[in-house]
């Protein structure tokens, strides 16, 4: 028998239940009988989807934000990012996101990756956009966000990588694609 084709089946839903409702996620639990014939009940992280901002000055410098995480109990170096309000464009969360947090506005953005960080219980979809063509302005952070924002050469981050130093995931996945895929076109262009 051939091998199925990815994404051509889907999981018959049984039976739903919400269990919890935030305001930033939600947790559901299903029933469900999945393609290859599983029958299982699979809590489900749910969650409106996300944008992660690469921003790149013209000098090829790259604005990273360090926070405080308290799921990690600690402070990350991290990309821009945040969740898609309701009726957002990805593109309109990415420049609320990126004025929120760094005060730069972008003239272009570009989805560059677009993935599931953690399907296995987690519905959340992450755009990853290339924002160029900045403007520096004043951050508007929410109210219980402290943010300090720096640029880094793409040498820097290269080596924060390497060593550790760099822990979140979506940023590790957006300058790596960047770095082997996007940095040199971007050159050439």
């Amino acid at each position: 028998m051939p091998p199925r084709k990815p994404g051509r089946s889907v999981a018959k839903i049984l039976r739903s239940e919400m269990i919890y409702k935030g305001p930033v996620f939600g947790v559901r639990r299903d029933e469900v009988l999945e393609p290859g014939g599983v029958r299982a009940v699979r809590e489900v992280i749910t969650h409106p989807g996300s944008v992660v901002v690469l921003p790149v000055l013209p000098d090829g410098r790259i604005l990273l934000i360090r926070q405080y995480r308290h799921a990690t109990r600690q402070y990350l170096w991290e990309l821009v990012a945040g969740r898609i309000d309701s009726g957002e464009s990805v593109r309109q969360a990415a420049a609320r996101e990126l004025i929120e947090e760094t005060g730069y506005r972008a003239q272009r953005f570009r989805v560059f990756l677009d993935l599931f960080p953690t399907p296995g219980f987690l519905e959340e979809r992450m755009y990853i956009l290339l924002a160029e063509k900045l403007t520096p302005g004043e951050a508007q952070p929410e109210e219980d966000e402290r943010i300090t924002a720096k640029t880094f050469q793409p040498a820097a981050l290269e080596r924060m990588i390497r060593l550790n130093v760099l822990r979140d995931a979506k940023t590790i996945a957006g300058l790596l694609y960047y770095f082997r895929f996007l940095a040199g076109k971007r050159k050439k262009n």
